[in-house]
């Protein structure tokens, strides 16, 4: 068999959308799982589509997810351009479309928008379409030339068969049928001179080289028209890999209301890199074992493409959130630092160690916003109910916790080693000589200088960080509480 060749070839429409990235991903991995290439082709023929900036987007999230591409607009080789406009401005797709027109598998349409209105409607998948009758199809060689030598607007329509049945093969989803009647005659060349993205993609695939197509199962309904043209020029079919939908949990289309759709938004909301490339890889796939961690090189390693999935793969960004914690909990502490400080400096302001605060949350959070609810007693102590200082597993409630703080207060005022280590020794000699448990007397002190229940250190940890001044004036303000309560 020749070399694998797939493509990811997105339209610079905005930002990448994860299905999109799904898309790029499993062609990387189908290509490079074994040794194949993997090409970039920007699709930018909907010029009123286009977004400015786009296409840097698309550039920046193959490099960062890690998806390098062989060949690209960035790196030619020997099939460019590799962008669809520059292909256009060099007359290849009117070239191609011309080759269908002379072998009789397409023909110029002069409809006018009010012909075309008039049409009738059929229901497909829910949605309203115009059929088209062929009214063109039956045009004189002379009223064709005769209406393209005055100018007159048209577009070039693939002529598709009415009657019988056309039959392709998908990997995931088998052999689909479908009758031609169905299989309305599209367009190819659109009125402006551009190619239909539809009728480009065919051209450009076979043009390129490519052996196998990924893409989502929406593009299913279309693959009997792009057989048709592959087979009215005498060209080898692709392999077809179809991607099952994605959908939200009520198991709707993903869309960009759910606020997760694209790459950027999960960037932006505190996601890692490599943490979502490893979900999205089991939206529709998944190995022959239950594993579920894989860095991109296991992924290249293990991936099959025929263990993917026809039934739509649901979006789970609470699975999402739970992978993500995952990798932060086995990062690097400095590149974890790194990429927390700006989440940490947002809530503290004081002249604290920020690396130990960061320190206590690594373990602790799924995605960074969640640093904040974590820490934001170090900036201020909120305020808080005695009835925090009971505590059953404990055994510590108002009374014997106002003891205890009491008591202490001294102790801690002339303690100057206000190290964790220090502090938690001083507090366990306490703890044994009262005849408490640790946890009694660590309770009500972390309640103090914390005013929450669920906080990222112990108590000693906790104090270390907010210092010796600080500590004992929150411990002033518990006493003060419990004595007035």
């Amino acid at each position: 068999m020749s070399k694998i060749r797939t493509r990811f070839a997105p339209s610079p429409t905005g930002r990448m959308h994860v299905g999109n990235l799904r898309t790029a991903l499993y062609a990387y991995l189908l290509a490079k799982h074994e040794d194949g290439d993997f090409i970039l082709r920007i699709e930018d023929t909907d010029q009123e589509r286009y977004v400015e900036g786009a296409v840097d987007i698309i550039y920046r999230t193959l490099q960062k997810t890690g998806l390098i591409h062989d060949e690209g607009p960035d790196k030619p080789g020997e099939v460019g351009p590799y962008v669809q406009s520059e292909r256009h401005k060099k007359g290849l797709y009117l070239e191609y479309a011309k080759k269908l027109i002379e072998k009789g598998e397409a023909y110029y349409c002069f409809c006018d928008k009010e012909r075309l209105d008039s049409l009738k409607q059929n229901v497909v998948e829910g949605k309203e379409i115009s059929v088209y009758d062929k009214h063109c199809l039956h045009l004189s060689k002379e009223e064709v030339e005769k209406n393209l030598a005055e100018g007159k607007p048209y577009v070039i329509r693939q002529n598709n068969p009415t009657e019988g049945t056309t039959t392709f093969h998908d990997e995931i989803y088998g052999d689909i049928t479908v009758d031609n009647s169905e299989l309305d005659d599209m367009i190819l060349i659109k009125s402006d001179g551009y190619p239909t993205y539809n009728f480009a993609n065919v051209v450009d695939d076979h043009l390129m080289g490519i052996t196998h197509v990924v893409r989502g199962n929406e593009y299913l309904s279309s693959s009997p028209k792009y057989n048709r043209l592959y087979e009215a020029f005498g060209w080898d079919v692709p392999v077809y890999v179809h991607c099952p939908l994605i959908t939200n949990e009520e198991h709707q289309k993903l869309s960009k209301r759910s606020g997760h759709s694209s790459y950027e938004d999960l960037l932006e909301q505190g996601f890692v890199t490599e943490a979502i490339v490893n979900y999205v890889a089991l939206l529709g796939w998944s190995p022959e074992d239950n594993e579920e961690i894989f860095s991109l090189d296991e992924l290249t390693k293990r991936f099959d493409y025929h263990h993917m999935s026809k039934s739509p793969a649901v979006f789970d960004i609470v699975k999402l959130k739970w992978m993500n914690g995952e990798y932060l909990k086995a990062m690097d502490f400095d590149t974890f630092y790194e990429m927390a400080k700006p989440y940490i400096t947002e809530v503290i302001h004081k002249d604290l160690d920020l690396k130990k605060i960061a320190n206590m949350v690594k373990t602790r959070i799924e995605v960074f916003p969640d640093i904040a609810g974590h820490i934001d007693f170090f900036e201020e102590l909120p305020e808080y109910d005695v009835s925090m200082f009971t505590h059953k597993k404990s055994k510590t409630n108002s009374e014997n916790s106002l003891e205890i703080l009491t008591e202490l207060l001294p102790i801690l005022e002339n303690q100057n080693d206000f190290s964790n280590d220090a502090l938690f020794e001083l507090l366990k000699d306490f703890a044994a000589k009262k005849e408490y448990k640790n946890a009694t007397v660590m309770w009500p002190v972390r309640t103090a200088v914390s005013g929450k229940q669920m906080t990222p250190d112990g108590a000693t940890g906790i104090m270390e960080v907010l210092g010796k001044e600080e500590s004992i004036a929150r411990i002033k303000k518990g006493i003060e509480k419990l004595t007035n309560a």
